[in-house]
């Protein structure tokens, strides 16, 4: 059930915000996510140029992954980091999973977001530092109107920038498998 933080900035100004956690959450309607106990729409949905990247992503993915049998690629899914933390990254891959659950709690091996003007701020903020702090071991963060995708690796508990992609491979080791992702294949339609 909701509870109230009430987080004081001095003497005469007192803000109250809402405490939600996942029993609040899977009773929501459309589509969210809950950090640290608030909310945050997920709506309107992503933009089609968002939703077109996207989609390419998860066929490369698709494609890179078909002979790695412990890993496997996701579209937005329920990570349920804490019981007020539910995070639904764009793209992803999992390794060890059950299909049979409605949700993760391990962090996936690699994650996408798709920028957006209305996610920027928590895409590269807010989620790169659950992100990091969970132990995701890479974070590609795509820029769609640039096309780039900025490349971060795990190591020693904190993300360093390996690369800038713009096109060409990448190279990942995901443990269970190593493969070339194409980034060529995602930003080559959008160049005309």
């Amino acid at each position: 059930m909701a509870t109230a933080t009430i987080i004081k900035q001095d003497v005469r100004d007192l803000i109250v915000l809402p405490d939600y956690d996942y029993s609040d959450y899977e009773r929501w309607e459309g589509k969210w996510e809950l950090i640290e106990g608030l909310p945050f729409a997920m709506s309107p949905s992503p933009s089609l140029r968002h939703q077109r990247m996207s989609s390419l992503i998860e066929a490369e993915l698709e494609e890179r992954l078909k002979d790695c049998k412990e890993c496997k690629a996701f579209l937005p899914i329920d990570w349920k980091v804490s019981e007020k933390t539910i995070l639904q990254p764009d793209n992803c891959v999992i390794c060890d999973f059950d299909l049979n659950r409605r949700f993760i709690t391990s962090p996936p091996v690699m994650i996408f977001e798709i920028l957006s003007p209305k996610t920027r701020k928590k895409d590269t903020e807010i989620k790169f530092r659950i992100y990091e702090e969970q132990g995701v071991k890479y974070f590609i963060i795509i820029k769609p109107l640039k096309l780039t995708a900025l490349i971060y690796e795990i190591n020693d508990g904190k993300y360093v920038l390996r690369t800038k992609a713009e096109n060409g491979f990448f190279n990942f080791d995901i443990g269970y498998c190593e493969f070339s992702f194409d980034f060529n294949r995602i930003f080559d339609e959008f160049k005309k």
